[in-house]
């Protein structure tokens, strides 16, 4: 199924439209905030978004009733790829980054949603070997077992 764009207006009107599923034009007149529109423009759009494949009609004696057919989650779904497309390049992970930034999104919020259990493990590091400070510490080496190493060195090469 091709979604196509809608106007903010018609956007408006969808979202009573997805609250009432299945409707008349005087149901959309009971339920529309004030200002009400005109009826004239009520059914103009209603005609446009058949015209798009957003609603269906049926004839019923002298009346239409309408009904939707393009599901909300449908229309969030191609609204999200394009904005995607347009503006985060392709990428989820930028979409993430935006979001953390204008905290629109907290990482608790991430945590509940995947309930995630993230445990950190301490990194093993190695003690490190303190030579100077052994011989300051421990000056129980004598010259003579100094020597033998510089032997053994020169012997290596």
């Amino acid at each position: 199924m091709k979604i196509n764009h809608l106007t903010s207006a018609e956007e408006n009107l969808m979202k009573l439209f997805w609250d009432l599923n299945s409707f008349y034009l005087k149901d959309v007149m009971e339920k529309h905030q004030e200002p009400k529109p005109h009826q004239n423009t009520v059914s103009t759009y209603l005609k446009i978004l058949v015209e798009k494949g957003y609603l269906s009609t049926e004839k019923e004696g002298r009346i239409f009733k309408y009904s939707v057919i393009v599901p909300f989650d449908e229309y969030k779904k191609f609204i999200l790829r394009e904005l995607t497309q347009n503006f985060f390049n392709n990428s989820g992970k930028e979409i993430l980054e935006f979001l953390f930034k204008e905290n629109l999104v907290s990482q608790n919020d991430l945590k509940e949603y995947f309930d995630l259990k993230i445990e950190m493990k301490p990194v093993k590091v190695k003690a490190p070997t303190l030579e100077f400070a052994e011989e300051i510490l421990n000056p129980k080496k004598d010259k003579k077992g100094k020597e033998k190493d510089k032997k053994k060195k020169k012997k290596k090469d």
